[in-house]
């Protein structure tokens, strides 16, 4: 009797976590970082959002250069990497109280650009590429500037696609098709981007990031969150993290991010928190207009004592800029980045 009631609680436990792990996502186990620093050998934790983590075991082609400890921190075991690549894939397959989820990452080496420089919308106006365009991008690339920026919006069936305004051409991007945006040209010929095609293409390279921007719906706060998951979880299939920083106006898109990517560098652009509620919600940055620091000149130090970075957009004034390097800001966001880059180097 005793053997048959252990055999049916087994039984029943191997079944419960089986369906257990039928009910949470492989997107509820991240890193709490995706770069390799030079000379440094810890990458960071493993985490699991919905349980507790038991086991971890590297698998994948370079599983021998990388280790994990008690803690669950992935750390780099350099001398038996292959190759010298841009990036490293593993999975991690994790056991916890959950049941067991399996989970490719990819691990940059960080080579990305320091330079305080993010062409706004790509660069576009002095190049001739149209804002926001795959052009746009890769001419920021060439140019060698820390960032690219640029804007995301939602089609009425769900596709992130990449556009400033909540109209393009006229036609609303949150009201209409998927269908009907990519039917539509940019000057230069080239389709609306979509949010994937824009990603693939700016991994391509290793050395600018990725600053991208959820605009607020123009459809209410649910539909922004709704754009906001399909805009991460995009994130993570591509396994763009490394590339990916974002940034909102939107207070609680800025939050739902940091629920959903834990391991996300996030900063809000609308100007009225102070560094010391951006730092009580864990936030990344501030990246504020140069007219809210000038009004709040105190605001510099004190995201810096909260260890904020600091952003300012939107700066085109070579004086300006002078200015805002002299108080080492983080990063500067511009329409000329060819002038900032030369001031710069």
């Amino acid at each position: 009797m005793n053997k048959i009631f252990i055999f049916f609680v087994h039984y029943f436990l191997v079944v419960s976590m089986h369906c257990n792990a039928q009910h949470f996502s492989s997107g509820d186990v991240y890193l709490t970082n995706y770069t390799m620093m030079k000379g440094q050998s810890v990458i960071g934790f493993v985490k699991w959002r919905s349980g507790e983590i038991v086991s971890v075991k590297i698998e994948g082609e370079d599983k021998g250069g990388f280790r994990i400890d008690k803690s669950y921190r992935l750390s780099v075991n350099s001398s038996k990497l292959k190759d010298k690549k841009q990036w490293y894939e593993i999975t991690l397959k994790v056991s916890g109280s959950l049941g067991v989820v399996s989970k490719q990452f990819r691990i940059m080496n960080d080579n990305f650009i320091r330079n305080k420089v993010i062409a706004h919308r790509g660069a576009w106006k002095n190049t001739g590429a149209p804002e926001n365009s795959i052009a746009a991008l890769n001419h920021a690339v060439r140019l060698g500037c820390e960032g690219s920026e640029f804007d995301v919006r939602m089609s009425a069936d769900s596709l992130p696609v990449i556009n400033h305004d909540p109209s393009v051409q006229g036609v609303s991007i949150a009201k209409t098709s998927a269908e009907e945006l990519l039917k539509l040209k940019l000057a230069n010929g080239e389709p609306l981007p979509t949010l994937e095609d824009y990603l693939k293409a700016g991994m391509m390279q290793s050395k600018t990031k990725l600053i991208l921007e959820i605009k607020p719906s123009e459809l209410g706060k649910e539909n922004s969150i709704a754009a906001t998951r399909k805009i991460v979880a995009l994130v993570e299939k591509l396994k763009a993290q490394a590339w990916v920083d974002y940034i909102s106006f939107d207070y609680d898109v800025c939050k739902e991010v940091m629920k959903l990517a834990p391991y996300a560098k996030v900063a809000y652009l609308n100007g009225d928190k102070t560094p010391a509620e951006l730092a009580s919600d864990n936030f990344f940055g501030l990246d504020y207009h140069y007219n809210v620091l000038q009004k709040n000149p105190s605001w510099v130090q004190d995201a810096k004592s909260n260890k904020l970075t600091i952003n300012v957009w939107t700066v085109n004034e070579k004086a300006m800029m002078e200015e805002l390097l002299e108080k080492n800001v983080d990063f500067i966001t511009t329409n000329e980045p060819e002038l900032l880059l030369s001031i710069v180097k």
